[in-house]
């Protein structure tokens, strides 16, 4: 009976909750019309401002229901139809309904009142009090974005999505507790996420349940991916995702190269265990000083051990830590205890984490050696020793090492000694060369730097350099510390000052390694995410992809073909060899800002470019017979073809820049653009020069047989006009008279070019051409451009293309 009676009050209540749910749509505040967008929008005010954790109302938990019922009823298509129609709002359970109550998206009424029947049916809708863990632990998005993200590169957390109304959170409650007193004292960071109110961190996390764990490293989130959550999977899980090599396995065979490796600015830290696991307070403490320290295993129970544990004097029952810097022989700083804690092997580390001479390597490095103090009386300085990434600079660091073992006992706290390598830090040291009274080599010098502040420091070199040679090395050391010791007690100013900008970091990964990197984590995020439900249809839509760009290529290519056979009758030539081959075609490019670098600038050596000036009216006229002139040179790969538009006034300026510099001094040029038309320069880049052809050229008037027709004219009694200097004007378009230079060329009477005739050098000097006349003497200076007999204009460099 007692039992009829429970069920009894257990029934009513439900029905009790259900019969409060009234018209959906005015529970909601909503029209008929209303469509989904506008349901979820109020939705999600309604349901904050009635959430029973915000809300202390004693009807808020009834209220959330209804809200809840009601949001459900409308966003189920079939059953809005049916309300609309009938006005039935299923008040009663649909049990044949499957909800997913696993999603934080969903809420389930019952959930919370038969989780509580093994409580004495006390309904409670609350997932515990105040002493809850998840609520404790609780971060939002915000503090995800600004804290956990930069907090994981030096301490892994461990992430755990949840939700109010979830029974399977509650489960493992107990177990998320015992991880975070495990994990807490090792360094690891553990927070909780409320899946319903951080829906935007869990949508970019990828997180569609709860609960749902996460690991964090370095800001890169771990998905936890076994079906259910115990103690062993968890650490299993928490223990894989820490990168391999992160504390590595060390035995005799691997000692040497270990500890000898010192070379990557990084000391060395073994650590003696007898378990044949890497325990994770090692991995932890691994993560936090991976930039500073290498850490290495050694299990003291195998064979393959037995003399590193007496090498150093390892006690086989208790777990020891050593600490190496240069010296493999001797450790720095050593800790014995039979369970290490976490805080004793950091507080170790960190005291020791820099070798004895510091590599200034990247600019936290910088930071932690060289800090910033600004009151002069209490000076922080920093000896640093220039030297390069050469074997042969070994005896410079080693002296400076030797000296600073020496010296750090008396003022470590205040003097510390680095070296850099020039070549590396080429910004940081052209900061310090800057002054006038820096060394000229600064290789071997020693520069003694304190900084005011971030950016600016006072500086000073060290006279005579750093000598190691016996002789002259006491005399750099006393000089050395003559320098400190004046600078540490004096308030004497440093001589120079400047202004640095952030040291190049030498570890930071190549642009390869980071492409890797991230199809890594790429391919991480698809194996944890990407089921087989949602592989199918993302591989259907690539092939497809695939199919259309691939169809598309061969049509192109099918095109091409087709081209190519319609023109093969006109393409093809056949060899000496029998052979039928394409036929060279001669390919006239514009010569402009685009083309510019390709054309002159970029030309590699023993290449040059053939440009003709001609204007829009011109060049149907003199095309056909630059393209005839340069048709025997098609088969040449090291000529390239193109025409200058002079009515371009970039083209216009250009051309007049590349002129003055051909000139042995420097004047201003009047320039009349008709009498360029016709001109021929032969352009190579990489030597920087220019060869010209211009019908009024001397080196056009005087051909391959110049030198017979001069001494033809001389015997006939005619007076041979002079002939023009190779830099003089007129020929190139331009003329210190301005009467002659705007005279047009193609106002001209007809020019005789027989040597035959009565007065044949007169005829050939005149002043007066056609434009169908302008490049007949062009194939002949092309002969002489081989031959190497044309006159060259050099020049220092090649001008910009105006306006570009």
């Amino acid at each position: 009976m007692r039992f009829l009676a429970c069920l009894f009050l257990v029934l009513s209540f439900i029905l009790g909750v259900y019969s409060k749910l009234r018209d959906p749509y005015a529970i909601l505040s909503l029209s008929k019309q209303a469509d989904s967008q506008e349901i979820k929008k109020a939705y999600k005010k309604l349901a904050k401002e009635w959430h029973p954790d915000k809300n202390e109302s004693p009807e808020a938990e009834a209220k959330f229901i209804e809200i809840n019922q009601a949001y459900e009823l409308l966003m189920d298509p079939e059953r809005r139809r049916l309300f609309d129609a009938t006005g039935q709002t299923e008040d009663q359970p649909n049990f044949r309904k499957q909800h997913d109550y696993s999603s934080f998206r969903r809420f389930d009424p019952f959930e919370g009142m038969f989780s509580s029947f093994s409580g004495g049916f006390r309904f409670n809708f609350k997932q515990g009090d105040g002493s809850n863990i998840f609520q404790k632990q609780s971060i939002t998005f915000k503090a995800y974005q600004n804290s956990i993200v930069a907090l994981s590169k030096k301490q892994p957390y461990l992430l755990l999505f949840y939700s109010d109304w979830c029974l399977a959170c509650a489960h493992i409650e107990p177990i998320w507790r015992r991880l975070y007193e495990e994990l807490d004292p090792i360094n690891f960071g553990m927070a909780t996420i409320h899946a319903g109110r951080e829906v935007e961190l869990a949508r970019k996390l990828g997180v569609k349940t709860v609960p749902y764990l996460i690991m964090l490293l370095d800001g890169h989130p771990y998905h936890y991916t076994e079906a259910s959550v115990s103690m062993v999977s968890s650490i299993d899980f928490i223990r894989g995702k820490f990168p391999h090599k992160l504390v590595q396995r060390v035995t005799e065979e691997n000692l040497e190269s270990f500890l000898s490796g010192w070379l990557d600015n990084k000391v060395r830290v073994l650590i003696f265990g007898t378990l044949d696991i890497i325990r994770l307070r090692y991995l932890t403490v691994g993560w936090e000083f991976r930039e500073r320290a290498v850490i290495g295993y050694v299990q003291m129970n195998r064979a393959d051990t037995d003399s590193i544990r007496t090498r150093y004097s390892v006690a086989n029952k208790v777990d020891t830590l050593l600490v190496f810097h240069e010296d493999m022989h001797t450790p720095v700083a050593s800790v014995a205890m039979t369970d290490l804690p976490y805080a004793t092997m950091k507080d170790i580390i960190e005291g020791n984490k820099f070798l004895v001479l510091p590599r200034l390597s990247s600019q936290s490095v910088f930071d932690a050696l060289c800090p910033v103090e600004s009151v002069r009386s209490r000076r922080r300085l920093c000896v640093v020793l220039v030297t390069q990434d050469d074997p042969t600079h070994d005896p410079s660091r080693a002296a400076l090492r030797d000296y600073a073992i020496n010296d750090q006992a008396r003022d470590r706290d205040r003097v510390r000694y680095a070296y850099l390598f020039r070549e590396k830090q080429v910004e940081f040291m052209n900061a310090l060369t800057a002054a006038s009274g820096s060394p000229i080599e600064t290789n071997h010098h020693i520069v003694i730097l304190w900084r005011k502040d971030q950016n600016h420091l006072k500086y000073e070199w060290l006279d005579g350099g750093w000598e190691v040679e016996p002789e002259k090395h006491n005399t750099s050391r006393e000089a050395l510390r003559a320098a400190v010791q004046r600078l540490l007690h004096s308030n004497q100013p440093m001589p120079y000052e400047t202004v640095i900008q952030e040291l190049f970091d030498e570890h930071a990964q190549g642009i390869i390694w980071r492409i890797i990197n991230k199809l890594v984590s790429f391919q991480d995020y698809l194996r944890e995410n990407v089921t087989q439900d949602d592989l199918v249809p993302a591989v259907s839509i690539l092939v497809t992809v695939v199919f259309i760009i691939a169809g598309g290529y061969v049509m192109s290519y099918l095109v091409k073909l087709e081209e190519d056979r319609a023109s093969k009758g006109n393409d093809t030539y056949v060899d000496t060899t029998g052979r039928v081959r394409p036929q060279p075609q001669l390919k006239v490019h514009e010569l402009r800002g685009e083309t510019y670098n390709g054309l002159i600038r970029m030309l590699k050596p023993g290449c040059r470019t053939i440009v003709m000036l001609c204007d829009s009216e011109s060049k149907s006229k003199l095309m056909p017979k630059f393209h005839k002139a340069c048709w025997p040179y098609r088969k040449n790969k090291t000529l390239m073809f193109a025409f200058l538009n002079i009515e371009r006034a970039s083209a216009m300026e250009w051309y007049k820049r590349i002129l003055v510099l051909g000139l042995p001094e420097p004047r201003d040029l009047n320039i009349n653009p008709k009498n360029t038309i016709g001109t021929v320069v032969a352009l190579n880049g990489h030597r920087k020069y220019y060869c010209l052809y211009h019908a009024k050229h001397p080196e056009s008037v005087f051909g391959p047989s110049a030198s017979a027709t001069a001494a033809t004219a001389e015997t006939e009694g005619l007076r041979r006009r002079p002939v023009r200097s190779g830099i003089s004007g007129d020929f190139m378009g331009f003329s210190d008279n301005e009467t002659e230079s705007d005279s047009d060329i193609e106002a001209g009477d007809e020019r005789k070019d027989s040597v035959a005739s009565d007065k044949p050098l007169l005829n050939y000097y005149s002043n007066i051409l056609f434009e169908d006349q302008l490049l007949e003497g062009l194939s002949n200076w092309m002969d002489r451009l081989f031959e190497g007999t044309t006159f060259r204009y050099h020049i220092n460099y090649w001008p910009d293309w105006p306006g570009k």
